[in-house]
């Protein structure tokens, strides 16, 4: 049995000691310790080319492939359900930053605080509505949620920069509670240190969700399940 105490070095800690993991572990290490998926794949088809024959390794690839994919995604995200789940050119976009880039200041707790402008197009043509999910699964205590809206209309193609932090939204949908404990939009306001990653989820979905005024990321992605047609995704970073 492992009882190690982790902080940031855990990761690399983890790393170092994979080849003395029992190869199951790798389906069931908390996503917080952050082991890579490629590790874990490697650390399963070594076991297998070590214990079993050719047609069982074949077998336990499809099945480590489909059970890491799951793994490795960050807290919260779901996956595509329908039949366009693959639609490739449903993009969300923003000018406010590069994908995968850092957010500006003004778009964070040490700024305006104000919500970046997205937009997106090509959705699937039986979309009913769109939710956007905003989180940072870098968290100290776990994934912190920013900002959550849901029962957008499924011609909107927008959200302007600076949306209000309010229940509902001008051109139709409502907004959550994020973990501020406030409706709307929150900003990064990480602790000192390595900067963390924040994920722009948007789903379009084959129905509205009807939720009330302030509903939690929880209860938002518990009514997406069965319902989403296509995600797109988007990655800031932001650190002090």
């Amino acid at each position: 049995m492992y009882n190690h105490q982790f902080d940031n070095t855990g990761p690399r800690y983890l790393e170092s000691i994979l080849p003395r993991i029992p190869p199951l572990a790798c389906f069931v290490l908390p996503y917080r310790m952050r082991l890579r998926e490629e590790s874990c794949r490697e650390r399963l088809l070594m076991f297998a080319r070590s214990r079993l024959g050719p047609a069982t390794i074949s077998t336990l690839t499809a099945l480590a492939v489909g059970v890491l994919a799951d793994c490795a995604a960050p807290p919260g995200t779901l996956a595509p359900s329908g039949p366009q789940a693959e639609t490739s050119s449903f993009k969300l976009q923003t000018n406010a930053f590069k994908p995968g880039g850092d957010l500006p200041r003004k778009f964070t707790c040490e700024g305006a605080d104000a919500s970046p402008g997205l937009d997106w197009s090509e959705s699937p043509a039986s979309t009913q509505s769109f939710a956007l999910i905003v989180d940072d699964p870098d968290a100290p205590g776990g994934t912190w949620v920013h900002w959550a809206v849901y029962d957008l209309p499924s011609s909107a193609r927008q959200l302007p920069e600076g949306v209000p932090q309010a229940d509902d939204l001008p051109g139709g949908g409502r907004q959550g509670v994020n973990d501020f404990g406030k409706p709307g939009y929150g900003g990064p306001c990480p602790p000192p240190g390595k900067p963390h990653r924040y994920f722009f989820k948007l789903y379009a979905l084959d129905k509205r969700l009807d939720l009330g005024a302030g509903a939690t990321r929880k209860a938002v992605e518990q009514a997406m399940k069965g319902h989403i047609l296509a995600r797109a995704k988007l990655v800031g970073r932001y650190g002090r």
